[in-house]
């Protein structure tokens, strides 16, 4: 009679496994990122994956009819609030002194990457060239989600100089944004008319519309948002816990606005965030609340979960449609991404980027480069535009379209790129860490594998961190060498 009551249903599963999950790590948490030297991201989607209908089948959200609209709607959110938590964490005025770091690697970083795994999808995979751009393009940003699991406050992160952290987390809050241009380039070469059409839209659509306004949008809702908030907070008018809330409640108000105007939410996003916090008030006020944490371990950790439980294995093998996908490619595929998107042109360009000061921070900054979120969002963004013309994807690819090769590549492709990267990144800081506990003498290693908390060797790390700013945007006196 007792065992009639119990309704084991997926949802109720999947409520009491994911908070089980994340309250076991929140109690271990500071062993997990200080002493094993793990991320969030790499952990949830290994859950993600043995509960999944692959494994226990325990959850399937394909069968409660999650389709790529609900995963494009959480991707959009989970990224578009970590976009809003990086430009309020970045220290006060920041692009005004290091723009020219974050623009080269906007730039010059970025249309490389996107070239040359452009060229590694279209040898390996046996595609058109603009379909190489599109898949490409969805691989070029640097997560911001990973990079937060990664940057964000642990053992690991305060060995590396706090100059690069920061430009890191600069890059990553921006190129999600950044990227629409280069896929939106591939989408226009595929579907265009004509190509006089394809620059036209691009050029008006993209640029200007989705990039230009976007973030001139998202600094003008901040910089408001910011005064109003000053306003009420002074008068009274707002209690404590309003006053924490009223953070997300901005960043997800960011992203409505893009979402709704057709703009790039993420652009939108960050520049809110950017503007909000450009005086360094806020970040004064909730120095001491750790509010990236608490979004890492909620937001993100749930979503890489999702992710695992949602990755297309059936789809790693060959098809009519895509005939080269398969386990082997996607392997090799994965090694040249790791090895060449970044790397090398990071290190070309080492001399060009102030904040970049030794061959072996260039190492750190052109391998740290994680896909994941918002390659899935893109990814769908792709897939949408070429089933329906617009950012609304259907239930499931169309049969027969003139897009269909391009539309069914692009989901396994990324998917299996993410979920490397994912692993890869994530476990590099371990590592990394073992490394430089082996390469020290025998008499200086210190009793814990992985234990030492200097500064990592071949960093400059002058000032105690390397730091080219205060620690927090509401800090004052940044470094007088700036």
């Amino acid at each position: 009679m007792a065992w009639s009551v119990i309704e084991a249903t997926p949802p109720h599963l999947t409520y009491l496994i994911l908070s089980a999950f994340l309250i076991l790590y929140a109690l271990f948490s500071s062993f997990i990122r200080n002493r094993l030297h793990l991320s969030e991201p790499p952990l949830a989607t290994v859950l993600g994956i043995i509960i999944g209908p692959n494994a226990l089948n325990f959850i399937d959200p394909r069968a409660w009819g999650l389709e790529d609209s609900i995963t494009q709607e959480l991707a959009r959110v989970v990224v578009g609030v970590q976009v809003f938590t990086v430009g309020v964490d970045l220290p006060k005025a920041y692009f005004n002194r290091h723009w020219k770091s974050v623009g080269m690697l906007l730039g010059p970083v970025m249309v490389f990457g996107w070239i040359i795994v452009a060229l590694f999808v279209y040898l390996l995979l046996g595609t058109n060239i603009p379909t190489a751009l599109i898949v490409s393009a969805c691989l070029t940003p640097t997560d911001p989600v990973l990079a937060a699991s990664v940057l964000s406050n642990s053992q690991f992160s305060s060995r590396v100089p706090r100059r690069l952290r920061h430009m890191l987390s600069a890059e990553s809050g921006c190129n999600d944004g950044v990227s629409f241009p280069f896929l939106y380039a591939g989408i226009f070469a595929l579907t265009a008319g004509s190509a006089g059409e394809g620059i036209k839209e691009w050029i008006l659509e993209t640029v200007l519309w989705q990039c230009v306004f976007g973030l001139a949008t998202g600094g003008i809702i901040g910089v408001l948002a910011n005064r109003v908030l000053r306003f009420s907070y002074g008068n009274g008018y707002i209690d404590d816990s309003s006053f924490f809330v009223f953070y997300i409640l901005l960043a997800i108000f960011s992203i409505g606005v893009g979402s709704t105007l057709g703009s790039d939410d993420f652009l939108i996003a960050f520049g809110a965030g950017t503007g909000f916090a450009w005086d360094g008030w806020f970040a004064r006020k909730t120095a001491e609340a750790h509010l990236p944490n608490i979004i890492d371990l909620l937001l993100n950790s749930s979503m890489f979960v999702y992710f695992g439980a949602t990755i297309p294995w059936s789809h790693f093998t060959p098809s009519e449609s895509t005939p080269y996908v398969t386990p082997g490619r996607l392997t090799i595929l994965l090694l040249l991404i790791l090895l060449f998107r970044r790397l090398p042109i990071v290190l070309a360009l080492k001399r060009f980027i102030p904040d970049i000061r030794t061959y072996r921070e260039a190492l750190f900054c052109g391998h740290f480069g994680p896909m994941g979120v918002g390659a899935l969002f893109l990814a769908i963004e792709a897939r949408a535009q070429l089933e329906t013309g617009t950012a609304r994807p259907l239930p499931s690819p169309p049969k027969h379209s003139p897009h269909e090769s391009a539309i069914e590549i692009i989901r396994p492709v990324i998917c299996f790129i993410v979920l490397g990267s994912t692993m890869v990144h994530g476990l590099s800081v371990a590592a990394i860490s073992v490394g430089s506990h082996y390469t020290k003498e025998v008499n200086e290693r210190t009793p814990l594998i992985g234990g030492e908390t200097e500064g990592l060797t071949g960093m400059v790390h002058e000032g105690g961190g390397g730091e080219s700013e205060p620690s927090v945007s509401g800090d004052e006196d940044p470094d007088p060498n700036e």
